[in-house]
């Protein structure tokens, strides 16, 4: 039966209802930031330098999502991530670019292409990168960050690439399960550019675009609270003290990503909040990728999915990584 994409779906239209609990929550604490009391004063500072920096990257992310979610066809993230060569590793960190979902929603994802026939360092090097190479959070580091952006994608699309390359190794020395069958590459269809119908398209972005938000931005409001607060009533030297550019800070660092378990849009002001408090960039990017790569969710469904060698191999291929770039991040940059 052919879905007629021209009717607006009022339902696929809709914001769920973690969206609308974590923006009523926002709207009040904004509201509560603008009463007359000199404590709540550092709160409004803290908020409305978030939103003037965040406002335009979240919406451009969103709305790019929605593009590509759309337009890119699914052939093409499913179709080419089943041979064990380095090449499946490249297609998967291209498809956490354009597959736009935060670390949460990958999961799902990473799992899906692993039954379609995604071999498992493909799918480990998908975990690892999609989070902070999909497009939507690209553009919101950038809005944080600025150009320092760009170290902590690339950096994490090559700490992706390294693991996925152990991962091929530790396969083929039969350290890890094997993967399922190799997946024949075919020929994507990309009947919705070729066919490009403007109502049909901008319901179609639309939906994505949603679907998106939905995943996503109860994530980055809670996040920004976060950050808020700990912007607001965490003093500078508490950081300064325990979260310093030492080997010893940076494993605290990766402790606290460790138990707090925060989306990557979610992150990524919290991370900006320690840059912020540090003045160290080594910090905030073990914050970031320390969360992916000890996330005791991602770690128990490759247990349970993959299997559970792989999945203690995970934190003992990535954790070394992401420390040792984190110090030379404190030391050089």
């Amino acid at each position: 039966m052919k879905q007629n994409h021209c009717s607006l779906d009022s339902n696929a239209l809709a914001f769920n209802g973690k969206v609308k609990l974590s923006s009523a929550l926002f709207a009040i604490v904004v509201a509560v930031s603008y009463l007359p009391l000199r404590p709540l004063e550092k709160l409004n500072e803290s908020l409305m330098l978030y939103l003037s920096q965040i406002w335009w990257a979240v919406l451009l992310g969103l709305l790019l999502g929605g593009l590509i979610d759309y337009f890119v066809p699914e052939e093409f993230i499913s179709g080419y991530l089943g041979d064990r060569s380095f090449i499946s590793l490249l297609y998967a960190v291209l498809s956490g670019f354009v597959l736009s979902a935060c670390s949460h929603g990958i999961l799902a994802l990473a799992m899906q292409l692993h039954k379609k026939g995604a071999n498992n360092a493909a799918v480990v090097t998908f975990l690892l990168a999609a989070p902070w190479a999909n497009l939507p959070v690209t553009i919101l580091l950038f809005g944080f960050f600025g150009w320092k952006a760009i170290l902590f994608i690339v950096a994490a699309m090559i700490i992706a690439l390294i693991t996925g390359s152990v991962f091929l190794m530790l396969e083929e020395y039969e350290l890890i399960e094997r993967s399922p069958q190799d997946s024949s590459a075919g020929n994507p269809s990309w009947e919705r550019v070729k066919n490009f119908q403007l109502r049909s398209s901008i319901n179609g972005v639309a939906k994505g675009t949603v679907q998106l938000s939905n995943m996503v931005l109860w994530w980055i409001l809670i996040g920004v609270l976060m950050a808020a607060l700990i912007g607001a009533f965490v003093p500078t030297h508490i950081f300064q003290d325990y979260f310093g550019p030492s080997l010893g800070g940076l494993a605290l660092t990766l402790l606290v990503a460790t138990i707090m378990e925060v989306c990557s849009e979610g992150s990524a002001p919290v991370a900006f909040e320690l840059f912020n408090k540090t003045g160290m960039l080594g910090n905030p990017f073990v914050f970031l990728m320390a969360g992916v790569a000890t996330d005791y969710t991602e770690v128990g469904l490759i247990w349970t999915n993959i299997g559970k060698r792989t999945a203690l191999w995970l934190p003992v291929v990535t954790v070394p990584q992401v420390l040792l770039v984190g110090y030379l991040f404190n030391q050089f940059i």
